[in-house]
């Protein structure tokens, strides 16, 4: 059989938006978690690379780790997504999708676990141990919905192992660095609407003299009417690094500045198509092969102060950028006939601005609160995709610690994240194009145990 990705190097065919190996929680920014402590998920993460108060500062600021004991932080943040689409779609034949609902709530309630360890080697250096997971989340619609050619179900998971070290350098500078090993695991299923697209794909691949190739073989298949289904999963395991630095010009006020590094995620796995028409089937299109895709996950940078106004209040601020543009565009692999695909994301860089307070009734209780400006990466609607329905979101949190004894303490964070409605007009010539808005909303519980041994 000859090779029609040889033979048509260009060819577009319905896989473009099918395989993004990247499937981040519905209102994310971008895909990735911030979630990484629960202490200052009450201060809406405000003063993130400074507050340096627990082991979870391994994430946030490794040189925060200077300031602390020996030292467990478990935690656990419960998500909860509503993300309701309301509108209408085409098919890859430009006619309207008449069949299906709206797909009911695409988010629905996820868990995000981080584990931190902390132990000093000296009187001048630290060690920490991290384990969280920084990228991920999910959607999923109903199998039928107006929108299957575009999305079903999206999922990443991400564990990122991260062992660290810090080194007071002086009375008011401390120095953090860290590496990561990071799994990512993803996985994409989604409808393919053979009916519209089996005439096109066969028209190119006789245009290019493929034997046996012939659009006649088509007559009788409508839009809607010869659905296949398609899941794409993958799995890779990367390197990163990440540093700090915590300076404290007086006992009552600290600077600190973070940067993670970029991850750079070659994913490999396997496209599995069930329902696939015989009239594609013996060309390569829509059969089972594997599949590998490159995803830059973003370099960040966090600058925070935070400062002791007296004995009982606090005050905290910090701004984070984060480099998404490196996710222009996501390209797969596929080891049958069907050429690679380019998928258009060009995403923008972002920024976050945080504030907060905290208030101290006693040794015991500390109560917490913040917002928090969150910008979303999507440039534009038709940007916006089905699997990846984000907007700006502003965050409203509260929270509270409370010391039982000298050894054990709890924190108690909530936030509720108020999304601006975000709308989508995306498509492209083998999906068509979904067009309406989302009524969006998230809510994070949050609880940590904190151990000093």
């Amino acid at each position: 059989m000859l090779n029609p990705k040889a033979r048509i190097p260009s060819l577009k065919l319905a896989t473009a938006g099918i395989l993004a190996l990247v499937a981040p929680g519905a209102m994310a920014a971008g895909f990735a978690l911030i979630e990484q402590s629960a202490s200052q998920m009450g201060n809406a993460f405000a003063g993130s690379a400074a507050i340096a108060n627990d082991a979870s500062t391994i994430y946030f600021n490794p040189a925060g780790m200077t300031r602390l004991p020996r030292q467990v932080v478990g935690g656990l943040h419960l998500v909860a997504t509503q993300a309701d689409f309301s509108g209408n779609a085409t098919t890859p034949a430009t006619t309207p999708v008449t069949t299906g609902g709206d797909g009911g709530n695409a988010g629905g309630l996820g868990v995000v676990p981080n584990l931190y360890y902390t132990t000093p080697l000296n009187n001048q250096l630290m060690f920490g141990l991290g384990i969280n997971a920084p990228f991920g989340l999910a959607t999923e619609y109903d199998d039928d919905w107006v929108g299957r050619y575009q999305a079903i179900k999206s999922e990443v998971i991400t564990i990122n192992i991260n062992p660290s070290i810090a080194f007071k350098a002086t009375n008011s500078l401390s120095v953090g660095l860290g590496v990561s090993f990071q799994y990512m695991e993803a996985e994409l299923t989604q409808a393919i609407d053979q009916g519209s697209l089996c005439t096109p794909i066969l028209a190119q691949l006789q245009a290019a003299g493929v034997p046996g190739a012939d659009p006649a073989s088509c007559a009788g298949l409508l839009p809607e009417g010869a659905d296949g289904f398609a899941k794409v999963q993958g799995d890779n395991w990367a390197g990163g690094f990440n540093f700090g630095l915590l300076y404290e010009p007086s006992a009552s006020t600290r600077i600190g500045f973070n940067y993670r590094s970029k991850v750079k995620q070659q994913l490999i796995g396997d496209g599995d198509f069930s329902n696939t028409i015989a009239q594609i089937a013996p060309f390569g299109i829509f059969v089972d092969t594997d599949v590998s895709a490159s995803v830059d996950l973003p370099q960040t940078a966090s600058l925070s102060a935070y400062h002791d106004m007296n004995n009982q209040w606090a005050v905290m601020a910090d701004v984070t950028w984060t480099g998404w543009s490196s996710f222009d565009e996501l390209r797969i692999e596929y080891d049958s006939f069907q050429p690679d695909t380019a998928i258009d994301e060009s995403w923008n860089d972002s920024m976050r601005y945080a504030v907060g307070v905290n208030y101290r009734h006693n040794n015991q209780w500390l109560f917490r609160g913040g917002v928090a400006f969150d910008e979303s990466p999507i440039p534009n609607d038709e940007h916006r995709t089905a699997r990846i329905p984000g907007e700006d979101r502003t965050w409203v949190s509260v929270g509270f610690g409370y010391q039982m004894s000298p050894a054990l303490g709890i924190d108690v964070g909530y936030s509720h994240l108020f999304v601006k409605e975000p709308k989508t007009d995306h498509g492209t010539a083998t999906t068509g194009t979904i067009s309406g808005d989302y009524d969006a909303s998230v809510d994070i519980l949050s609880a940590q145990l904190v151990w000093n041994i």
